[in-house]
Order: structure tokens, then sequence, then C-alpha cells
């Protein structure tokens, strides 16, 4: 877990006009959450640059990467109690949760049972939304299912294409020795499907949910897959914004490739959500 404090202060407008003035020191506090392949710090690095002092930031790495030895016992539970022992710790009573990928199922959870901690909830293509799926989702959830009997190298390959619109090519493989943290991921995908399969999501709770949610979405990922995931979601939360980034896809990312047109939509979104 990093706590971001960058000297970086800028100016911002949003899309609607609106500006988001100068702060000389943080005002809004939000904790943000990673994927399931990246770790924290390098995957919000960009977004973080951008935002600077307009915001007091935990980024925090999944729960199930905490220890050199993949928890036995893992479940969304764990990466819930996680959340609130880094709000507590860092005196977060109410703040903002962004999640990606497998962080953004994370933080789906989290304000299913701990809605009243929240003032907004961002959620970048979360990797799970209840398992009350769409034919559609059903459908691809199969193949999801299937990567267990690949070697750890198909593994990451279908897991990547699964995941891409159809004729999108995956991203090309970085130029750089792996770094050690990657021999974990295939066996934290399989934990991370296997506790999807075993939770259950309280749609009642968040339907109670009368904060903000905003839902980016990439327009190159697989359509059966995310857009489907925010069709259910705009029918469950009252509050519910999606907003699309067409040149985008779930492995070149909005808070990666594009910081500043997400940072814009994110102040915006925690403004509009404090001044309640």
């Amino acid at each position: 877990m990093t706590r971001h404090r960058s000297a970086l202060s800028r100016r911002s407008e949003v899309e609607s006009g609106t500006t988001i003035a100068h702060m000389a020191s943080p005002r809004f506090q939000a904790m943000l959450l990673p994927g399931i392949v990246l770790p924290a710090q390098p995957a919000y690095a960009a977004l973080l640059e951008v935002l600077g002092e307009r915001v007091d930031a935990v980024v925090k790495d999944l729960e199930i990467y905490a220890e050199d030895e993949l928890p036995r016992d893992y479940s969304l539970e764990s990466e819930d109690a996680g959340i609130l022992r880094e709000a507590d710790g860092h005196g977060f009573e109410r703040f903002h949760l962004v999640g990606y990928s497998g962080g953004g199922a994370s933080a789906l959870a989290f304000a299913a049972g701990h809605g009243d901690r929240l003032f907004s909830l961002a959620l970048l293509e979360p990797a799970w939304a209840g398992n009350e799926r769409s034919t559609k989702e059903d459908a691809l959830h199969a193949q999801f299912s299937a990567l267990e009997g690949l070697s750890p190298d198909q593994q990451m390959a279908e897991f990547i294409r699964l995941q891409l619109a159809p004729g999108v090519e995956p991203p090309p493989p970085p130029d750089l020795p792996a770094p050690p943290w990657l021999a974990k991921r295939p066996a934290g995908i399989r934990a991370l499907l296997r506790a999807f399969d075993e939770a259950q999501l309280d749609l009642d709770a968040l339907r109670a949910f009368r904060r903000p949610v905003y839902f980016a979405l990439g327009g190159r990922s697989n359509p059966d897959f995310f857009a489907e995931m925010a069709r259910r979601l705009a029918d469950v939360f009252p509050d519910f914004d999606v907003e699309t980034f067409p040149e985008r896809h779930h492995f070149e990312p909005p808070h990666r490739i594009e910081p500043e047109r997400l940072a814009q939509s994110l102040l915006a979104l925690w403004q509009r959500a404090q001044a309640h």
C-alpha cells in the first residue's frame, strides 16, 4: 500500500464546463484498487500525477497478494476487510472508492456491505458484478471457467483475449525481463475467479446505495462482458453514469492511457458527491 502525495497541482476543466479550482492542499480522500495483474502503484501512477494535490489517495494492492503465498481461504471478504483496515488506518471516515477489474469487483462488494463509508464509487470495468448474469455473460463465464485446465502461459493469453472485443489484438508483452511478482498472477487469477463464483452480491443493498456511481467502459473491450455488466448495474444503482472511452480496452485502460480525461471525470464525480 502506498499513500500518494504529489507536488503537482493543476487546474482541470471537465467536459461539462465545470472548473475544478486549484487547491493548496488535498481535498478529496480516495482509495484506488488495481486489477489482478499489475500492482497498484505502477497501474495508477499516470492518473495520480494528473490528480496531484487535489486528492489524498491511498493506493492499495489486492489482499490476494498481501503475502508471499496465496491465501488458502481467500474470498472477497478478504478484500472487504483490507479496504476497511486501510481506510481506518488513514483516518478515512468517508471516502471515494475507485476500483479497476478485480479491484472494481472488490469495490462493488464493499459498497454493498459498507455503503455508508463512501462518498462515491468509480468502477473501471470491474471483473465481476454478481452472479445474476445475462445470457451473453454466462456464455463468456463458461470460457473463463475452462481456463483451469490450461498451462499458466495459455491461461494468461486466454484471460486477456476473452476480455477484448472480437478482432482487437492484445497489447504486446513488454520487452523486459518478467518481474518476480508476475509468477503469482496465473494462480491469483484462478483464486479470484473461484472467489467470484462463491460470492453473493447484495443487490438490494446496492439499490439502496444513493451515492453517485461512475462506470468507465472501453469501446474495444468485450461488449458481452463489460457493456452487459454496465447495463445490468444501470438497473440497480439509483445514480449511475457510464462514460465510454472508444479507443480503450481492458488492458489499455483510461487510467493508464488517458489519465487526463479520467481525472476530469473523477474530479467532477467527487465534487458532485461531496456537494450533497
